[in-house]
């Protein structure tokens, strides 16, 4: 214990002298100085850098990051706003246009409406209570109401004239003897009807516009009771019995035209149909037709030869007041009978008293029609 202790004497000694020798505090002064000068040169160039990245953001805001400006937080310059003031909107128009002005110049195509060209009040809108602007219906300016709907601005009678004005050299002059619907009717017995349709959209076709159709009524063929029946059992529910018209219409086609076609070739087809009779149908007899017929009736036979027996007493007796002036000289001649008006009107009585039965209006057209037929004259 007592050399540990001696020796650690020894060494603090040696240590001590070593620290006061001048070979010690040389290169403690040598390593402070250079201490120093480590110390210097790194905050010197943690100073440049720091000065680099300084001017590096400032050169980054002024040139990328722009500082935004929001109007009205800071006040403008006087010298701007002699600007302002001279950009200001023109008074509506309404207030400088002649009263004797042309419309049509005004608003000459359909557009939205525009207040500041309309001379005249208009007010459009809803309100709800009378705190609601003073509870007066808005006027017309800045009025979303008016300019949400369509508006005839442009279709005044001004407009109209001049758009008759424009196409009325393409137009033709309406033939003479057609004044009425009958004498169109009489001339041109079939009508077609088609229709185009054109809208807004990505192309201008449309399925609606390829369908054809065509009307005619059936009086205006020629056929005879079995054809007529025959051509009404063919056609269906296309005939209308209360108008006498058949509609025939199309659209299985692609193309308008190639319905049109397709529908006048359904008529000639049932047309030259019903002209066909089957050796069954030869085999039909008057109890098995399904309306009462006059003209294959023994009843048209039965007039006929009245009516001759009644001109032969006429031309006999020489009576002038009870003679069938209505009859022709030659009543042999069957066909110029039966086109008389008193026969075709009893043939229809007959035939609507058989077909539809007894009732006021069939008894009523018969009694008529025998009365006129026979040149009766009674006071009941």
């Amino acid at each position: 214990m007592a050399s540990n202790s001696v020796g650690r004497w020894i060494r603090s000694r040696r240590l001590l002298s070593f620290v006061k020798s001048p070979e010690f505090r040389a290169e403690k002064t040598s390593y402070s100085s250079q201490q120093c000068l480590l110390h210097s040169s790194s905050k010197s160039m943690n100073e440049e850098s720091n000065d680099l990245s300084n001017q590096k953001e400032a050169t980054t805001e002024s040139e990328d990051f722009r500082v935004y400006q929001i109007e009205g937080l800071k006040k403008a310059p006087s010298a701007k706003r002699a600007e302002q003031w001279s950009k200001r909107a023109p008074p509506p128009r309404y207030h400088s246009m002649p009263i004797d002005q042309d419309w049509t110049n005004v608003w000459p195509t359909a557009t939205t409406f525009k207040w500041s060209a309309i001379p005249f009040p208009v007010r459009q809108g809803y309100v709800e209570n009378s705190s609601e602007n003073e509870s007066v219906i808005p006027s017309k300016y800045a009025n979303l109401e008016l300019m949400k709907g369509p508006n005839f601005l442009h279709l005044t009678p001004g407009h109209v004239k001049k758009h008759c004005k424009a196409i009325k050299h393409f137009c033709t002059k309406w033939p003479e003897g057609l004044q009425t619907e009958e004498d169109c009717h009489k001339h041109f017995p079939l009508e077609s009807i088609t229709a185009d349709y054109v809208f807004a959209g990505p192309t201008l076709t449309d399925d609606r516009a390829r369908k054809a159709c065509i009307k005619f009524k059936l009086s205006d063929l020629d056929l005879d009771y079995h054809a007529k029946d025959k051509f009404i059992r063919l056609v269906g529910d296309r005939y209308d019995s209360a108008t006498d018209e058949v509609t025939f219409e199309s659209d299985r086609c692609p193309l308008k035209s190639q319905n049109l076609e397709y529908v006048k070739f359904l008529l000639t087809a049932v047309y030259f149909e019903s002209w066909k009779i089957e050796e069954w149908e030869q085999r039909k007899e008057l109890s098995d037709m399904e309306k009462y017929n006059w003209d294959i009736n023994k009843s048209s036979k039965t007039c006929l030869s009245l009516l001759k027996t009644i001109k032969e007493i006429d031309n006999a007796s020489g009576n002038e007041t009870s003679k069938l002036k209505y009859l022709p000289e030659d009543v042999q001649d069957s066909s110029s009978v039966y086109d008389l008006s008193e026969i075709h009107q009893y043939k229809t009585a007959v035939e609507e008293l058989v077909n539809d039965g007894e009732n006021v209006e069939t008894l009523t057209s018969y009694k008529l029609a025998v009365e006129k037929l026979l040149n009766l004259k009674t006071d009941v």
